[in-house]
């Protein structure tokens, strides 16, 4: 048994008994991992005491002044087999984060690429994680694949010169090609993949914070055999180019599963392929999590924690619907209800919840499901969309006879949901009966930690945007850019709210078949806080940018 759990038990951190437990269980080699996937210690303990044991420094690489100039000195390939990263170098000397001191072979490897001498630290395995996704980008990789992949076909006279699409072996190269772009996207915490043929190369775009990016071109020599590639992971028809098709694919990255939704469109210069990633976090997220203020929170969570009626999150595609609608759902969610979803596709998995998936060709759309779900006695009822007169119609019934009902819908904002249902033929009375709240919503960039700029905000700025200063003014947070941001100011992403209630007034307003306008001003008179007021009050809080708000919302 390693000294390092010896330690801990003489120290106090371990039970002898808990100790004794887990190495029956699993033995003594996956001791550690376990007793870290317990929680009975933390990363930090173990690597501090395994620094102690070694005479070693420890050092935590969030916090640590890491020298731009000795990360250069190795490969991102090296760093990541072994798990190092360099943090300082002098004449002689490279200074060498590790996870494991007793690993060799890894610090036998840096001193022959180097010619230095090695000086090891400890950090944590999670820290050692973070900061090569930070520093360092499978770019260079990415590009010298393009170009043997170019050269290959070249050599072959166009000829695929990827015989082994179907393979998992990572060295086949446009395999690995592939690889590596899924897994910077995902490192780079994109929510979209693009993968876009043009006249003469093949675009890999992400989307990251909502703002797509360009990050690669290669020669529209390759463009067949990554796009057959990517066909075949994701169970898609690679024959079949005329028509737009939907996958899935399933990847491991840094020890967790990464679901990705495939979706190929024809073009004129050939097939487009966008891939959806699935960030399954949002099914961990408390309602807190979704930062709304006070006063909307406490509206929201009066509505949806009643036992009947229908509340609606609308907002554009992309703007965090369904992140709060499987939220709520968190929320709710308990042994004693039935909760039936159907949705298009399932986005997230979700245990204890009974999810169906719409599927047209075989009938099942979301009417057709809706009525079927009914009948399965549920408590509780999310329709991914509102999409038709239909699915509308049985929704508003459905929370009339007692269900709740959450569904998202595609409006500008909250009262305009009211008049989108009267538009799709649901009887005004009804609405004003079914309906408790509606929830609008976008999503702001949010603004670096790092490296945020803070500046006294112009009030004439501020007034002609038709905003308020608060008394003595404010200082707001504009957007500089650092490496943990890649240049961009901003990393991640935070919701702005409108949440409104249907109270008395509003009900007679929509009986009376009432103009959008008009129900907004009343909602607004009882307490509405719109999208603009809930992102400039953001904006005074250093959470986003003024810029950021005006661009989402308008």
């Amino acid at each position: 048994m390693r000294r390092v759990l010896k330690l801990l038990v003489l120290n106090g951190t371990i039970p002898q008994q808990t100790l004794d437990d887990v190495v029956a269980q699993v033995g003594e080699r996956r001791a550690e991992r376990e007793l870290l996937r317990r929680g009975v210690i933390t990363e930090e303990q173990l690597a501090r005491t395994l620094a102690y044991t070694h005479a070693l420094r420890y050092v935590d690489l969030n916090e640590a002044e890491i020298d731009p100039l000795a990360i250069g000195v190795l490969s991102a390939e090296l760093c990541r087999r072994h798990m190092v990263l360099p943090i300082a170098r002098s004449t002689n000397e490279l200074t060498l984060a590790v996870v494991d001191p007793d690993d060799i072979i890894a610090l036998d490897d840096v001193a022959g690429m180097t010619g230095l001498s090695v000086r090891p630290v400890i950090t944590t395995r999670e820290g050692m994680a973070q900061a090569l996704d930070r520093y360092l980008r499978h770019d260079n990789e990415i590009a010298d694949l393009s170009s043997e992949l170019s050269a290959t076909a070249a050599t072959l006279g166009g000829a695929d010169a990827t015989e082994s699409l179907d393979s998992d072996d990572d060295e086949v190269p446009i395999v690995r090609f592939v690889n590596l772009i899924v897994s910077q996207a995902i490192q780079d915490r994109a929510s979209d993949i693009h993968i876009d043929p043009t006249e003469k190369h093949l675009r890999v775009r992400y989307r990251i914070d909502g703002v797509l990016k360009d990050t690669q071109e290669g020669p529209l020599s390759i463009r067949d055999g990554v796009i057959s590639r990517l066909k075949i992971m994701s169970g898609i028809d690679i024959a079949e180019k005329r028509r737009p098709q939907d996958g899935r694919i399933s990847v491991t990255h840094n020890d967790r599963t990464v679901d990705l939704r495939v979706a190929t469109l024809p073009t004129v210069w050939g097939e487009k392929i966008v891939m959806r990633i699935l960030d399954n976090s949002a099914q961990k997220l408390r309602l807190g999590d979704l930062h709304m203020s006070q006063r909307n929170l406490e509206a929201f969570s009066e509505s949806f924690r009643k036992p009947h009626g229908m509340v609606l999150v609308t907002g554009p595609t992309g703007s965090g619907k369904s992140t709060t609608l499987y939220t709520t759902l968190t929320e709710i969610a308990r042994p004693e209800i039935n909760v039936i979803t159907v949705e298009d596709p399932v986005e997230y998995r979700m245990e204890g919840i009974s999810q169906m998936q719409v599927n047209p060709r075989a009938g099942l759309t979301f009417a057709s499901a809706l009525r079927s779900i009914l009948r399965g006695d549920p408590d509780v009822v999310l329709v991914g969309e509102v999409r038709d007169s239909e699915t509308a119609r049985i929704s508003v019934e459905a929370a009339l006879t007692g269900h709740l009902v959450l569904s998202t819908l595609h409006t500008n904002d909250a009262p305009s949901a009211i008049t989108r249902l009267v538009e799709m033929g649901i009887e005004p009375f009804l609405i004003a009966s079914a309906l408790d709240s509606v929830v609008a919503q976008r999503l702001a960039r949010r603004l670096c930690a790092e490296c945020v700029v803070r500046r006294p905000a112009d009030p004439q700025i501020v007034a002609d945007l038709g905003f308020r200063l608060p008394a003595g003014g404010a200082m707001i947070g504009e957007p500089h850019g650092c490496p943990r941001c890649s240049g961009t100011g901003y990393r991640g992403r935070v919701a702005l709210h409108e949440v409104m209630r249907m109270t008395e007034g509003i009900e007679r307003l929509t009986v009376a078949r009432a103009s959008g306008v008009d129900i907004r001003r009343q909602a607004i008179e009882e307490g509405l806080v719109p999208l603009r007021e809930d992102g400039w009050q953001k904006v005074l809080g250093g959470v986003t940018s003024l810029e950021e708000v005006l661009r989402v919302v308008a």
